[in-house]
């Protein structure tokens, strides 16, 4: 009994382990309020080589929507294509998305 046990646990972890490892995700968060405007701010002095910029957006919580404001960053690797998040109406209700 304890030896098919092991058995059965052994193959289950060998298929996880086989398993891709690629993770897609994303935020899906709606509102039918539009956001603020954006708010005129000067963007800070870039802090070196191979940093880029990531605008401020307007969040949604749960007391109505915040200001997150933008920073430098490096990217995670070379080569990926970043798109900041947007708003956009659609179903009678504003949406914003980012991945």
């Amino acid at each position: 009994m304890r030896s098919s046990s092991a058995i059965r646990m052994t193959v289950l972890a060998l298929a996880v382990s086989l398993m891709p490892s690629v993770s897609r995700a994303g935020v899906f968060i709606s509102a039918t309020i539009a956001p603020p405007v954006l708010p005129v701010y000067t963007q800070p002095i870039c802090p070196g080589d191979g940093f880029l910029w990531t605008p401020g957006y307007w969040a949604y919580g749960d007391a109505g929507y915040f200001w997150v404001p933008g920073v430098w960053m490096r990217p995670p690797r070379i080569g990926v294509l970043w798109t900041p998040g947007y708003w956009g109406w659609g179903g009678g209700v504003y949406a914003s998305m980012a991945a």
